[in-house]
């Protein structure tokens, strides 16, 4: 079996084939710890002050890529012709008004246990070129490239809770009806209110996509 190609496909597009594999890749995380408010934060007789869990950041996919246009046409041999297509990943799409989500995908593709995918944008673009010809024609271009995590908001509430759903609103559905539907109890509107930041219950639109936490 041919060994697979590292590949970016942004959403709706072509995918782009690295033109070799990279030796190394990282994936970095932070997690956020705030230091709590109460008195026992300042107790001098504690080793350290109590924390609280302040959210999960996104992790972030740093790549080194490699470029060679050394052999390639005459009319060909400009390594931009390469790095174009990533670079051009940085840049405002028509239709979203933001560059695009990309997908970097390796190995053994869909399957998350192995390799990649990684979901993200392009954070950071560096292109470094280390080889030009007798007319100043860049040939050759390391690319340092990191990837910020974009996740979906429906599909992490599922992996962190499955027994969160979702619900689309209907004419005439308020939250109250959809309390006694879904929990058999009208008063619990208060839940799906404050798990969608919902300030005035009244104000429910037909077509919104609510959150409806377990209880």
């Amino acid at each position: 079996m041919a060994p697979s190609k590292l590949t970016i496909t942004p959403k709706g597009g072509t995918a782009i084939d690295v033109m070799f594999n990279p030796n190394t890749y990282n994936i970095t995380k932070t997690v956020a710890w705030r230091t709590s408010s109460d008195n026992a934060a300042s107790d001098a007789s504690a080793n350290a002050p109590i924390r609280s869990f302040g959210g999960g950041g996104s992790r972030q996919l740093s790549l080194q890529l490699f470029f060679d246009a050394t052999e390639a046409a005459q009319d060909k041999r400009d390594v931009r012709l390469l790095t174009d297509p990533i670079v051009r990943l940085t840049r405002i799409g028509r239709k979203n008004g933001r560059p695009p989500v990309c997908t970097v995908a390796w190995g053994a593709g869909k399957d998350k246990k192995i390799g990649l995918p990684f979901d993200g944008v392009i954070s950071h673009l560096k292109q470094n070129f280390v080889l030009f010809d007798s007319v100043g024609r860049p040939l050759r271009a390391w690319l340092d490239v990191t990837f910020l995590e974009f996740l979906n908001r429906e599909d992490d509430e599922r992996e962190t809770d499955p027994e969160t759903s979702t619900r689309i609103v209907r004419r005439n559905d308020s939250l109250a009806s959809i309390a006694a539907d879904v929990y058999d109890d009208a008063g619990q509107w208060r839940l799906i209110a404050l798990a969608n930041g919902i300030e005035d219950p009244f104000v429910l639109p037909a077509g919104t996509k609510l959150t409806v936490p377990k209880v």
